[in-house]
């Protein structure tokens, strides 16, 4: 069982990073050593998040993640290494994983994980979004060294672009939408049917108790979230959150949301792999059965709610 001391945050300046960044900071006194591992254009393109780091302590590392003495550099010092890299790099982790198994300091590994469990079902490995993570998953398991985790949370309960609590455009509006300028709702399959939600906010959150609690993590999938809601109790929540007016309701029923999946891969559409997810989430893709494993990390009490996770909608949505 191999305790976290020593952080090493790769990907910790991007749309998950930074939550996940910030979390590990904010409980800075668990830890020895806490430091990024950046490139150079980071560093210039995000300087104002770098330098509140560099403030409360944070070593900066600047270097490539495809060179690999840059990576062995970085690695050096450091027994734990979380990974926060964006969707497009995903399979980058695969260098990644062999370089930290043969470190002679690297023993704990948080792949890029933070979203649907790849591994939730017989259909799970035929999907395409998950191929990159399913790949992840199977070199940490062949390495000889290291300890991992895997920090799984569902969709994202946040409003900024494209994730769950979201405004749509009107043309784009049939993949789902909270849009609260306009009070227009557009709910995803069954609107009564269950699903976990997890803010980017308690990513973070449960990525630091995982850290803390090396035994019940140890080479497994965490399957975590902050909230269960349907979707006609989401938006329910909206309307209660912005004066009680009834909004316009829609829906897009399952067989509709394949036809646009479908039709989004076949014109290699970018918005293909988020309506592959979108019609996971509302086939059920979410429910990890009971109960959660918040509770073996310390995390039943503390997470967000509903209610939280629609407040902090509506404040980026009207600011």
């Amino acid at each position: 069982m191999a305790v976290s001391e020593n952080i090493l945050i790769i990907g910790g300046t991007g749309l998950i990073g930074e939550h996940i960044s910030n979390a590990v900071v904010a409980s800075r006194e668990h830890f020895k050593r806490i430091a990024l591992f950046t490139s150079a254009n980071t560093i210039f393109t995000k300087a104002a998040f770098v330098d509140g780091l560099k403030a409360k302590g944070v070593e900066i590392i600047v270097g490539d993640i495809k060179l690999a003495d840059d990576v062995r550099e970085a690695f050096t010092g450091f027994d734990t290494v979380i990974s926060c890299v964006g969707r497009q790099v995903i399979s980058a982790q695969l260098e990644l994983i062999r370089l930290a198994d043969k470190h002679p300091d690297v023993k704990r590994f948080f792949p890029s994980e933070y979203g649907t469990d790849v591994e939730h079902n017989a259909t799970s490995s035929s999907e395409l979004p998950h191929q990159a993570k399913l790949k992840v998953r199977a070199a940490l398991a062949a390495t000889q060294s290291l300890e991992y985790t895997y920090i799984v949370t569902g969709p994202y309960a946040n409003a900024e672009r494209g994730l769950y609590l979201s405004a749509a455009s009107p043309e784009t509006e049939a993949s789902g939408s909270f849009d609260v300028k306009r009070k227009r709702a557009v709910l995803l399959g069954d609107p009564d049917a269950k699903l976990n939600l997890t803010t980017m906010r308690d990513v973070g959150q449960l990525v630091v108790a995982a850290l803390r609690s090396p035994e019940q993590s140890k080479n497994r999938a965490l399957l975590c979230n902050s909230f269960t809601a349907t979707p006609h109790s989401i938006v329910a929540e909206f309307e209660k959150q912005t004066g009680g007016e009834t909004w316009d309701v829609a829906t897009t029923d399952l067989e509709t949301l394949k036809k646009l999946e479908k039709d989004a891969w076949a014109k290699q559409d970018a918005r293909a792999v988020p309506l592959t997810l979108r019609r996971i989430w509302s086939e059920g893709g979410t429910l990890y059965g009971e109960p959660r494993h918040n509770g073996l990390i310390g995390m039943e009490e503390g997470v967000d709610s509903l209610q939280s996770a629609v407040e902090q909608a509506i404040k980026v949505q009207t600011e």
